[in-house]
């Protein structure tokens, strides 16, 4: 009673639309479902689920069609390949149609009956509020890849706020006109919100374990996550190349002072191969190291010239009314 009165003192979030990334979760997707189910009903009387497969190999999108012809506020959307979760995102929130937008995990750690924090906090007029876990139960790496991601946005969403940032979030659906036109394979939900919002919170939520299976995030697609997100949405790594650049401009002046001042006071010159070659080593390490990083931005301006777009829709179950029930 209590969550319903709450989404009635706010009128502004009439209509929900939840959004959720679908990989290799076919075991689970009832549970989630029944109980998104039990948690929207208590927050609004217009609300629809958008299950978007990310091109899971295993039984996932039957299981979509399954349950989309049994609710009429289920929609599904199969996408033709797995493009990754910001991705899928990206297309479940360009297909949601109700004023506020919720995203959330298939996995069940980020509990569908703490959604009503968000949308409390949300209310404040606030335009993006993130759930932050109380205790995560990721591991070491999953860790890093998100610190990795959080590095790249505070600078324009602020450290505070960055720090807080989580797949658990909840933004008013206006806010995707300002990434309508975004139509690269790099995608990063977080970065395209900070395009169109200033007012971020982030409130403490329930983390819990996943109930079955493990995480689909292997150490290579979270390395590989990390530097999309630092070449992709930051200058940081062209600014790390001209301070190494730089530095060693510095340490190459210094060297010839040196060798000057030994010719000048010994009357003789550097002897040792062992010295010229380790300067070259050093040299052409630091120019390697920055010519891989141009070469990394140049890789992604390659892309986007080759107009790949983020995803592509392979189906989509049929058409109902959205409003749930």
């Amino acid at each position: 009673m209590r969550d319903r009165n709450m989404v009635n003192a706010n009128p502004r979030i009439a209509s929900l639309s939840v959004v959720v990334p679908v990989y290799r979760s076919e075991d689970i997707l009832c549970e989630l479902v029944a109980r998104l189910a039990t948690a929207l009903r208590k927050l609004s009387v217009d609300f629809e689920v958008v299950l978007v497969n990310d091109g899971s190999p295993d039984g996932s999108w039957l299981v979509i069609r399954e349950l989309a012809q049994r609710h009429n506020w289920i929609r599904g959307i199969n996408l033709a390949r797995n493009y990754g979760q910001h991705n899928a995102l990206l297309c479940g929130i360009r297909a949601a149609r109700n004023e506020v937008i919720v995203t959330i995990d298939d996995d069940l750690q980020n509990p569908p009956e703490e959604i009503f924090k968000l949308l409390t906090k949300l209310s404040e007029d606030y335009e993006v509020v993130y759930g932050t876990p109380e205790k995560k139960q990721h591991g070491y790496w999953r860790n890093l890849a998100s610190w990795t991601t959080k590095l790249v946005i505070q600078s324009a969403m602020g450290a505070e706020t960055a720090r807080s940032i989580s797949p658990f979030r909840a933004f008013r659906t206006k806010l995707r006109a300002a990434f309508d036109g975004y139509n690269s394979p790099f995608v990063s939900i977080d970065v395209l919100l900070t395009w169109g919002a200033s007012r971020f919170a982030a409130v403490s939520v329930r983390h819990d374990p996943r109930p079955r299976g493990v995480s689909n995030y292997t150490f290579r697609k979270l390395v590989g996550h990390a530097i999309d997100m630092i070449t992709g949405f930051s200058t940081f790594p062209m600014q790390l190349a001209s301070l190494v650049g730089f530095s060693f401009a510095l340490f190459g002046l210094a060297v010839l002072a040196y060798i000057l001042g030994v010719y000048l006071i010994q009357g003789g010159i550097v002897p040792g191969f062992t010295f010229l070659a380790s300067l070259i080593s050093i040299f052409s390490g630091a120019m390697l190291f920055a010519l891989g990083i141009l070469g990394e931005y140049l890789a992604r301006m390659h892309f986007r010239t080759m107009g790949q777009p983020p995803y592509v829709v392979h189906s989509k179950t049929p058409a109902k009314r959205a409003k749930g029930s």
